[in-house]
């Protein structure tokens, strides 16, 4: 199991009708703007553990697990609305850091929340750093009644239980699922998120079953269409620098393959008015996992 090296205390907000879970490092510090990390699509604040050991300097560290992930809980939904992370996002900047401005990394979805929320409130992010957040491939206005369709077509599955999560026997299936789906994961490591990742719950027959802590009405589509024009306004309107970091391996290609590319992502990165890219070698989507030296190292360089 892997130890930590950097203790992790656990925080309770209330916020917009939820009890926002936060993970956080250290203590605030003079002269030293909060570190803000902000976890991707089932995932959970827990995963930044090991970059957060792999920083060579001690700094507040705030990350929290978004609606319906890892230990925050709300009312029962049966689907969640992107606009939410950004309004969320700002609730807990209000109650935790108050007026300071934030450095703000983001994983996967959550690159993809700070990337908008920093155009949003340009004047609250010092520095950003987007691992991965690449956006999804352009739609058309055409699509948007099969896309209303399918949307409903999922809450009506969710309804009668078709979007559950798999549940695991231990904690080591857990680990094992985690592994497949990232096979650069250490064991160690796997174990050890799978402590956070999952939890066990009883079952009707007495037995226990190790859920993901994961909401699966996150599974149903997105009722609105993908709008890049909108996105872009928001990349335009971002004030602090911008580092994007991507992986050896192309996510991109596995999952869109000719719909959306990397090509067609930095040429949307061009829209950002000050905006570098840089790449984390040896490593998948799961880079902060693979990789955490390397994505230590270059926060660091980036945001001091």
């Amino acid at each position: 199991m892997y130890t930590p090296i950097r203790t992790a205390r656990s925080r309770t907000v209330a916020l917009r009708n939820h009890r926002y879970h936060l993970r956080t490092w250290s203590e605030p510090r003079d002269g030293t703007p909060p570190l803000v990390l902000v976890h991707g699509w089932m995932d959970v604040g827990a995963s930044w553990q090991f970059v957060v050991d792999a920083l060579s300097q001690d700094r507040w560290v705030i990350a929290p697990d978004w609606r319906g992930f890892g230990l925050t809980e709300g009312a029962p939904v049966d689907h969640y609305w992107f606009p939410d992370y950004l309004a969320d996002l700002d609730c807990l900047l209000d109650a935790v850091t108050g007026d300071a401005p934030v450095d703000l990394v983001g994983h996967s979805m959550g690159g993809n929340i700070a990337m908008l929320y920093a155009g949003v409130r340009p004047a609250r992010i010092r520095r950003l750093v987007n691992l991965e957040g690449f956006g999804l491939p352009a739609t058309t206005p055409d699509q948007a009644p099969a896309r209303h369709a399918q949307w409903i077509d999922e809450v009506k599955a969710f309804a009668v239980g078709e979007k559950a999560l798999t549940a695991y026997d231990d904690a080591d299936g857990v680990a094992r699922r985690l592994m497949r789906t990232n096979p650069r994961l250490a064991l160690d490591r796997a174990r050890w998120l799978a402590q956070h990742w999952a939890r066990p719950v009883r079952q009707p027959d007495g037995s226990e079953r190790w859920q993901i802590l994961g909401d699966p009405a996150h599974k149903v589509v997105n009722a609105q269409l993908y709008r890049v024009e909108e996105v872009l306004a928001h990349y335009a309107a971002i004030a602090a620098p911008v580092l994007s970091v991507e992986a050896s391996d192309d996510s991109m290609r596995l999952w869109w393959k000719d719909r959306y590319t990397l090509a067609d992502y930095h040429a949307r990165l061009r829209s950002v008015p000050d905006c570098r890219t840089a790449r984390v070698e040896d490593a998948g989507h799961m880079l902060h996992h693979d990789q955490p030296a390397q994505v230590a190292r270059l926060l660091e360089d980036f945001l001091t």
